[in-house]
């Protein structure tokens, strides 16, 4: 049996690109950089955005570990839930903690979206297009009613 998987497997060359191969890759790569910072811009500004129609300062919405705090408490949520993952850190605790993480943030999801007066289904928008939900709730007409469980 183990002849047989010996067999079957590839050895490859250490041969090096040629200048179109290395030319493509570089277009490749620069296009997708490109379309990446454009994606990472659209998500900033929105999430300033909708921190300031909440209420909050839109220079909080830069700071990563702290604009997760911050939405949570936007959604009316304990400000922790937005920074359970970072204990994806800690071994094998860390599978537990990124489940977690993915629980709570569509519960925060689903309360950001009660909390601007969409359905609860426009949270699955936020959760699977963050890039389309976080626009639409920016500069959209939704207007933010602060959650009776949210922070003063």
């Amino acid at each position: 049996m183990l002849n047989a998987f010996a067999q079957t497997t590839q050895t490859f060359d250490n041969t090096p690109l040629t200048t179109s191969e290395a030319g493509g890759l570089a277009i490749f790569g620069g296009a997708f950089l490109i379309v990446w910072l454009a994606v990472l811009v659209v998500m900033v500004v929105s999430m300033w955005k909708v921190f300031e129609k909440a209420g909050v300062e839109g220079w909080k919405a830069i700071i990563p570990v702290y604009n997760g705090w911050v939405l949570a408490e936007i959604a009316g949520k304990p400000g922790w839930w937005g920074i359970v993952g970072l204990a994806g850190i800690i071994p094998v605790l860390g599978i537990f903690a990124s489940l977690a993480q993915f629980v709570l943030f569509i519960l925060i999801a689903i309360e950001l979206a009660k909390a601007f007066g969409k359905d609860p289904v426009f949270a699955a928008l936020l959760i699977i297009l963050p890039v389309v939900g976080f626009p639409m709730l920016a500069f959209g007409d939704a207007k933010y009613t602060k959650p009776a469980t949210a922070r003063a």
